[in-house]
């Protein structure tokens, strides 16, 4: 099996204690030399300054490719001008820019609506200084009209110009490879990254699915149910589970492989471990 590069995705820190979590996840992590690490976005206030500062501590104590999430909600037009410069000050190369979902409580949509929109902004500021990252979602956005209108949302994105595509993850492969072969058909050739989600605690891996859309196929839920409270025959389940759709998603031709980490290192070194 070939080897493909990788990339791990963190969400800010809110307390030292979380903080110091992430510095040790960091630390594990990065003996697989990433591509590089994202941070997701913090709509507003301090949560918004975590992020930045996430980003700077990934490249300067961490020494390593810290990419900043940014999204459409809750920004102005200047508040994104201003994180733009500041990310370009701290040498970033890499965005991922992405609609984003509305925090419980905020009113305001922000000045853009759509990620297209916030693509073209990007690149009539910086011109090809950022390489962009977009969002995918091979079995749909749950807010989508149906899978044909995402597809043209996503071709969108990409005319606006996007360089490359994470997913959310799925736990199908025939998912991702059907979405490729659908944006190939539509003249898109950027790389179409799989978003990976290893699987740490059941109940709230549903939680998160039925909030995002991915389906957990009903003969894996089944069979983690059937474990009951037995946490490690679930973990060990679920890691061998997502170990295998990653070789098959490389054996397939994925072009790197994106894990989102949750701030945690060993669910994610556990499917590591276990690729071939």
């Amino acid at each position: 099996m070939a080897s493909v590069p990788l990339s791990f995705e963190f969400y800010p820190p809110k307390t030292d204690d979380q903080a110091a979590q992430l510095d040790r996840t960091l630390g594990k992590l990065k003996a697989y030399s990433p591509e590089f690490v994202s941070c997701t976005f913090g709509a507003g206030g301090s949560t918004l300054s975590n992020t930045s500062e996430t980003v700077r501590r990934m490249r300067t104590e961490h020494k390593l490719e810290g990419t900043p999430h940014i999204t459409c909600v809750g920004g102005s037009r200047e508040e994104i001008r201003a994180l733009l410069k500041l990310y370009r000050a701290l040498g970033c190369r890499r965005i991922v820019a992405l609609r984003g979902d509305m925090p419980s409580g905020m009113i305001g949509q922000g000045e853009f609506r759509y990620a297209n929109e916030l693509v073209e902004f990007i690149r009539s500021e910086h011109g090809d200084h950022y390489h962009i990252e977009i969002g995918a979602y091979p079995e749909t956005h749950p807010q989508a009209r149906d899978a044909q209108s995402d597809l043209i949302n996503f071709k969108r994105k990409v005319d606006a110009g996007a360089n490359s595509a994470i997913t959310q993850y799925f736990y199908n492969a025939d998912a991702y490879f059907r979405f490729v072969d659908d944006v190939r058909r539509l003249g898109i050739d950027i790389p179409v990254v799989p978003g990976i989600m290893p699987i740490s605690n059941f109940t709230q891996l549903r939680r998160f699915s039925e909030a995002c859309g991915a389906e957990i196929p009903r003969w894996a839920e089944q069979r983690m149910r059937g474990f009951g409270d037995d946490v490690n025959a679930v973990r060990e389940f679920a890691t061998d589970m997502v170990a295998a759709m990653c070789e098959r998603l490389i054996d397939g031709g994925a072009p790197s492989l994106h894990f989102y980490t949750l701030n945690m290192a060993k669910p994610t070194l556990n499917v590591l471990a276990r690729i071939r």
